[in-house]
């Protein structure tokens, strides 16, 4: 079977089973604070199991793409080097919401994969939760019985809590689970260790396929297990692992869903693969480069596709560490000095088409962004090499590089390049310490790992301590079915509060509310969550600060709990804040409109803010949004605007109906089976959208861009106001002009007489700098008088009168191609803030060890101060100019 026929034919079982097939979620999580990336095909069920939502059908199968890099399960350092672990995987998974549970999931469990796949029996091998006493949790003997009358005894085998009891992560649901693991040895191997003491020993190759776990329980922050509303089944099934399994291979990268990209990879390297290759083999590192190549891609692009972009923070830091762990690994082994990286997403778009869509859809997109980042990343790395070359060149000067560019005394017979050295080559260039390893051997020195570790822990400490975020348990009121938002219809609602829980962040207090209804809208779809208050009947008023969607909840932010937590209220959006915000999301929609008129039907939201103030909307273009392209936007929104279009809105309107009447859906959301419809006249914005808008686009008032620029690769950015915020920024760059052409006398044609202005500007300038440089001309001839020979060293150490640090370098640097063996001391005072220049002639730099960086530095502690440069120059600026001449006299005790 081919790995298209294996999926399918999970999916088709299921719906034999009475399965609705649902979807696949986006692999970058939304409304959940609790996790960055989809990690497991129950995610998307999170609300489900904890009650928080009904569930559209009691039985669902789906394939879920799965991202495993960060958190609990962080599976990215092993990803290369086995033959089964991934950062992008499918898992495919049968659930059932308070339907059937053990029996059913186990029976059709076996049925799958011994009547459909045919699995051989023999080979497959059963777990099941022994309990625990410690959490009081008793040895799963129905689990057991129910597998005895399918399996033979020796083949099902207890496990602890770690293998057998499935946690999603500190907190959540979870459950005991039963999984099915399937011995691939050859029959002689068999014969010689009974696969029964290998499952869950780490052997490549007794695996397990499939886990199915019972959802029985909700882990509280303190460890608690609570039981949950109803027993549910989530099982889950590594897609790659089953067909390697079907397909007979010995590794997930022999099978067809890796082979067509590391034969690709393969043909443009110039080299082999070889799956048996084994560590100290010659060709090891090559197939490991091969294997994370074809692994890799499958993240990023995926990833990028639902809408992440690589950045330097969050999700999007993840991405591009994938992305860069990728590219390192071709550039050290596969020898892609250029990008390559990026021509795999067309073949990967191919293999999915049919299976995950949206990434064919998007394919020309995603390869760009991957292009643009590689020509970024292999610029850092040539940065990388020569900071490394830099460090070691210091070494051969017989000093010792203590961290970042700081130098301290000489240590002799320091061979070691230090932990810090190397922990900057791995934060500030991105270089693995394996690759700081390689290069050191090379030039003959090793690396402090231990000092190395801990740079790193010190690191991951100090970003714990700041993203730290301590969340209490919920305190049920009363139960409820989920919150009903009443915000489309009204800004006052009369409520009462269901559950709260305390929060703790950076040190400040606060409480999170949920209440049976509520019209504050929760931050989603890029539109802020609502302000407002709570008001009680006895009169007192609790502000809510913001607004959040988390799973299926509507949580809202306040900083203190009334006095009685269970009368009714009256919870009041804030009037103001929200019919700007609406003015500005429903400005969103007619710009995009507008865009796609303009720029093509290639332009695609990639993210957007909506609030009060301002609306801010990124895209995927390939080019700067010329002036003349943002004047025609910016007057087809406003032409709509003045049509007074009335809102229509349609909700609960089955997704694929809206899809086929042309509704524009975002890539990387999730959308149910029922989806709301906002129009501004059908001929021109329709879209889907669950935030809150205009009746009519006359609300509006008028619409203005103020900025343009680049985001990322192909994604650029539109800032723009509308309402009163346009009207005053129009007021005050009317103003602007007006204070203009009474600075210029009122010239008939301002712009020209600011451009005259400009040219007699530069003119001057010019002639500044001229006398400048005839200044330090004559300077430099009257310093080369003043030098005093020490041994064989020249030395100047001189205050000199010149206008700028620039004039000072060029100074310096006049001096030192008159005056040989220089060692030269420049102090000078701009407008009070003094300035120390080091010049050291190359030779002295390393015949005798002088460094003009540790120099400066020295010197600068004189005029309270501090800087830094190159051995040979330096610059350092300070608070206090008194202690000018105290540096000058300070110098000449650097000669030995």
């Amino acid at each position: 079977m081919t790995a298209t026929e294996i999926r399918q034919a999970f999916l088709d079982f299921f719906v034999s089973k009475g399965h609705t097939i649902v979807p696949s979620a986006p692999i970058v999580i939304k409304n959940d604070p609790t996790l960055m990336f989809t990690n497991a095909g129950m995610n998307q069920f999170k609300d489900i199991f904890l009650g928080e939502a009904p569930a559209k059908a009691p039985r669902v199968a789906d394939t879920q793409r799965c991202l495993r890099v960060s958190g609990k399960h962080n599976d990215l350092e092993e990803v290369g080097i086995d033959t089964y672990h991934h950062t992008m995987f499918e898992m495919l998974g049968n659930w059932s919401f308070g339907d059937y549970f053990k029996k059913e999931a186990i029976a059709w469990g076996w049925e799958l994969l011994t009547e459909v796949y045919k699995l051989p029996k023999d080979r497959l091998y059963i777990t099941y939760f022994e309990g625990d006493e410690k959490e009081g949790l008793e040895k799963d003997t129905e689990t057991h019985d129910l597998w005895k009358a399918l399996v033979a005894e020796d083949h099902i085998l207890r496990g602890n809590k770690k293998d057998n009891f499935w946690e999603m992560g500190e907190t959540g649901p979870c459950g005991p689970c039963s999984e099915i693991h399937y011995d691939s040895r050859p029959d002689s191997e068999r014969a010689e260790v009974n696969g029964a003491t290998l499952v869950n020993a780490d052997h490549d190759q007794v695996i397990e396929v499939w886990n199915i776990v019972f959802m029985q329980f909700n882990r509280l922050k303190g460890g608690t297990l609570q039981p949950l509303p109803n027993k549910h089944v989530d099982t889950g099934m590594g897609f790659e692992r089953l067909v390697r399994v079907l397909q007979g291979k010995t590794s997930n990268y022999d099978t067809d869903v890796f082979q067509p990209m590391i034969q690709f990879i393969a043909e443009k390297s110039g080299k082999q693969y070889n799956s048996a290759a084994k560590p100290g083999d010659a060709d090891w590192n090559e197939a490991v480069a091969m294997r994370v190549l074809a692994d890799h891609i499958r993240a990023i692009s995926f990833a990028i596709a639902d809408g992440q972009l690589p950045s330097n923070n969050k999700a999007g830091y993840v991405i591009r560490r994938i992305l860069r762990r990728a590219v390192r690994y071709s550039y050290q082994y596969l020898g892609f000095k250029e990008p390559f990286l990026n021509q795999l997403v067309p073949l990967l778009a191919n293999q999915f088409k049919g299976v995950f869509d949206n990434l064919y859809s998007q394919k020309d997109f995603v390869q760009k962004v991957v292009l643009e980042e590689e020509i970024s990343f292999l610029r850092t790395l040539s940065s990388g090499i020569r900071r490394f070359n830099e460090i070691i060149s210091v070494y051969d000067q017989g000093t010792f590089i203590k961290g970042g560019s700081e130098i301290v005394d000489h240590i002799p017979g320091v061979n070691t390049i230090s932990g810090q050295a190397a922990f900057e080559l791995s934060d500030t260039y991105g270089f693995p310490i394996d690759l700081t390893e390689l290069m050191a051997r090379e030039k003959g020195r090793t690396v402090d790992i231990q000092g190395f570790e801990k740079a790193l822990q010190e690191q991951k400490s100090r970003s714990r301590a700041a993203t730290a975020i301590d969340t209490g348990d919920w305190v049920v009121l009363k139960d409820d079915e989920g919150v009903e938002f009443t915000g489309y219809d009204e800004t006052e609602t009369i409520a009462h509060i269901v559950k709260y829980r305390k929060v703790t962040a950076k040190g400040k207090e606060q409480f999170q509310i949920v209440l049976d209804k509520t019209p504050f809208y929760a931050e989603s779809g890029g539109q802020v969550g609502d302000k407002g208050e709570l008001v009680f009947p006895d009169g007192e008023i609790v502000k809510v600060t913001d607004t959040k969607k988390e799973n299926g909840l509507i949580v809202h932010y306040v900083d203190q709990l009334p006095d009685d937590i269970e009368d009714a209220l009256t919870a009041i959006v804030d009037p103001a804040l929200r019919s700007q915000t609406n003015s500005n999301h429903s400005a969103t929609h007619l710009l995009h409109a507008a865009m796609k008129q303009v720029l093509g039907s290639h332009v695609n939201q990639k993210g957007s803010l909506v609030n009060a103030d301002y609306l801010r909307f990124d895209f995927s273009h390939f080019a700067k949004v010329t002036d003349e392209e943002l004047a025609q936007i910016e007057a087809i929104v406003n032409q709509k605007v003045r049509q007074n279009i009335p809102l229509k809105e349609e909700r609960s309107v089955l997704y694929a109906e809206a899809v086929s009447s042309g509704v524009t859906a975002l890539f990387g959301e999730k959308y149910g089976e029922y989806v709301r419809v906002i129009t501004f006249d059908d001929e021109f914005s329709k879209e889907l959208c669950g935030g809150t808008h205009v009746k009519a686009t006359g609300q509006i008032g008028f619409f203005k861009i103020i900025a343009e620029s680049a985001v990322a690769a192909g994604v650029r950015r539109i800032e723009a106001i509308t309402g009163v915020a346009a009207e005053v920024y129009i007021t005050n760059q009317s103003k602007l002009v007006e204070q203009l052409k009474e600075l210029l006398k009122n010239p008939k044609d301002l712009s020209k007489s600011v451009e005259s202005l400009l040219d007699e500007n530069s003119r001057l300038k010019k002639e500044i700098e001229k006398s400048i440089l005839e200044k330090s001309s004559g300077l430099k001839n009257d310093l080369a008088q003043k030098v005093e020979t020490i041994g064989d060293i020249n030395f100047i150490a001189q205050k000199v009168a010149l206008p700028n640090a620039e004039a000072v370098k060029n100074l310096a640097y006049q001096l030192k191609d008159i005056v040989s063996n220089l060692f030269l001391v420049l102090a000078a005072d701009f407008d009070g803030k003094p300035s120390l220049t080091v010049m050291i002639a190359e030779n002295l730099v390393k015949e005798k060890g002088l460094n003009a960086g540790s120099i400066v530095r020295e010197l600068a502690k004189e005029i309270k101060g501090g800087g830094g440069g190159q051995p040979f120059f330096a610059t350092a600026g300070g608070s206090d100019a008194s202690g000018l001449d105290t540096a000058l006299a300070k110098a000449k005790s650097f000669i030995g």
